[in-house]
């Protein structure tokens, strides 16, 4: 049986790398922070909404969700950064990320089952697992749909 995938892998942090499945991803766009507009009351990790082919789009900052430092603070404001758009029946959400790297083709098989002593607290909740790369570095299987279900009832309520 087939078991390989694709991956769109990303920074995490200062040394991380995350992936997100390629299934779970419409459109990686470029964002400039002043085109994002503010939402009070929100969780610090939702930037506001964008303006996406005509659709209103949040915008989450991925590292905040995630436990790191925020994106946002260390970037200047015109900074263009990179968004990845992930659809799950009909929601999209937008998530900033550092930097995109590559399509990676991950052979399922190879993933590692979470434990909660390796990970942030925070991230666990979104991890579907990992895998171990040559480098022997760790890369972090993101789970799109529990992203999109986090913060769909924070954004919508």
């Amino acid at each position: 049986m087939e078991t390989k995938e694709k991956f769109l892998s990303f920074n995490l942090g200062v040394r991380d790398t995350a992936i997100i499945s390629l299934q779970h991803i419409t459109e990686v766009l470029q964002v400039s922070l002043p085109e994002i507009c503010g939402v009070p009351q929100m969780p610090s990790c939702v930037l506001g909404i964008y303006n996406w082919r005509g659709e209103m789009l949040w915008l989450v900052d991925l590292e905040a969700m995630l436990g790191y430092s925020p994106i946002s603070q260390g970037t200047n404001l015109l900074s263009r950064m990179m968004a990845i758009v992930l659809e799950n029946e009909g929601k999209f959400l937008g998530l900033l990320v550092r930097q995109l790297m590559d399509i990676e083709c991950l052979d399922t098989k190879q993933m590692k089952a979470p434990t909660a002593e390796l990970f942030y607290p925070k991230i666990s909740p979104f991890l579907q697992g990992y895998f171990i790369n040559d480098s022997e570095e760790m890369i972090f299987n993101l789970d799109a749909i529990s992203i999109i279900q986090a913060l769909i009832w924070k954004t919508h309520n």
